[in-house]
């Protein structure tokens, strides 16, 4: 049997008085994940390990079957893997965003007013020329998602997720050694100390190098929102982690389909296949019919599709109802449906799950660890009693609560 996990990020949400009490899952036209819901088993899943914040880097690998006390590197490395920088062994990787913060200093946006990859390129090679070092460059990626590579770094800093705090001034935000742990040595890597220093100088010297962009100047003078100041987080070292095909002799073969440089990285460790699509930008005008197509021609040839949409999680940080409602009608009727219908042809039988990794609450516009509503479906599978797929209704589900690798294990089991 093979299988496919239909991943819409941050889909799960809270109860919003405007919507007549209901999240946006529940409000939104979704007949396919009812149908599936009906057909299949649901339950909740705890993503989200104690410990670790609920960032899209914990909750995809605990998806996937990986303990994280085992394998936890942060964002950095992952998409360091993804974009295809090899990774030198002393090498500290930080996922890079390019944010937008207002003159009176608070967070406007963590996406630099939608940076799009080509203008983000512009500003990664004038900071690379300004303020890139021996000790620090900057690598480019998608849109505003970059990263920051510092020579004998350490990764005992704490650093703040820029879509954690919307609205609130940066400066208390930058980098800080970890308590108690300011002065550690590590073999060939600067001090927690002297690595948060350097880091919060680059903040503090790109406010400057980014004001003076043309970019910038361009955006300035239309009124747009800038992409003004740079806010390194999630750092690493390389990971080790084994194979999908390594844990589940179950998988032989597997791709992941995704926009996201972060879950590419996670699938390339995973030993997967990563299948890049044109159109696929991470956001609500995604090309879904091109990933649907995409993940449906892999299936054929693999045994196992790893599907993943970000539209939604990037509406909740934007804290935009009416968007939330139409990414997940979107990945309804433009991936899940079309999905189960040419599969419901095959002579193979599909194994099909859906699932949002974590809560992205479009009133909190952060992401949350909630336990999610997921939904598991293959022809011949025993139905609970279930008839409808939203956070509230899988509290019922057939599976109850499952916990971290416990979903990949169930699914194996299949």
């Amino acid at each position: 049997m093979k299988t496919i996990i239909i991943l819409g990020d941050g889909m799960a949400d809270n109860p919003i008085e405007r919507l007549g009490g209901k999240t946006p899952l529940q409000y939104a036209k979704t007949p396919y994940m009812d149908m599936l819901a009906k057909k299949g088993r649901t339950g909740r899943l705890v993503t989200v390990p104690d410990g670790y914040m609920p960032g899209s880097e914990v909750a995809n690998t605990a998806i996937l079957g990986y303990d994280l006390d085992s394998v936890y590197e942060g964002r950095g490395p992952l998409e360091a893997a993804s974009i295809g920088y090899d990774m030198d062994p002393l090498d500290l990787a930080l996922r890079c965003n390019i944010i937008c913060v207002r003159e009176d200093g608070t967070i406007k946006t963590h996406n630099g007013g939608n940076l799009q990859t080509e203008d983000a390129r512009q500003l990664i090679d004038l900071l690379n020329e300004k303020l890139g070092t021996d000790k620090a460059k900057w690598i480019c990626g998608i849109q505003y998602r970059h990263l920051l590579i510092v020579k004998g770094g350490s990764k005992h800093i704490v650093c703040a997720p820029p879509h954690d705090h919307p609205n609130e001034a940066w400066r208390p935000l930058l980098v800080k050694p970890e308590p108690g742990m300011e002065e550690l040595h590590e073999e060939g890597r600067m001090t927690p100390q002297q690595t948060a220093d350097l880091i919060n100088d680059l903040i503090l010297r790109s406010v400057e190098v980014l004001a003076n962009a043309p970019l910038n100047i361009e955006r300035r003078q239309r009124g747009e929102d800038l992409a003004n100041i740079i806010w390194p987080w999630s750092g690493g070292y390389r990971p080790a982690m084994q194979t999908l095909m390594q844990m589940y002799p179950q998988v032989k073969t597997g791709a992941v389909v995704s926009a996201v440089d972060l879950i590419q990285g996670i699938g390339k460790y995973a030993g997967l296949d990563i299948v890049k699509v044109p159109g696929a930008t991470g956001l609500w005008d995604t090309n879904y019919e091109g990933k649907t197509q995409a993940a449906l021609r892999n299936l054929k040839e693999k045994d196992f599709v790893f599907l993943h949409v970000e539209a939604s999680d990037e509406a909740g940080h934007d804290g935009d109802v009416e968007l939330k409602v139409k990414t997940i009608e979107n990945l309804d009727s433009r991936m899940i449906g079309p999905i189960y219908e040419e599969v419901s042809k095959w002579q193979e039988p599909v194994c099909i799950a859906v699932l949002p990794d974590h809560y992205t609450p479009v009133e909190m516009r952060v992401h949350v660890g909630e336990p999610v509503p997921f939904i598991i479906y293959y022809p011949g599978i025993e139905p609970d009693e279930v008839q409808t797929y939203d956070e509230y209704t899988c509290v019922g589900g057939g599976y109850g609560i499952l916990r971290l690798q416990e979903f990949m294990q169930t699914l194996m089991k299949v």
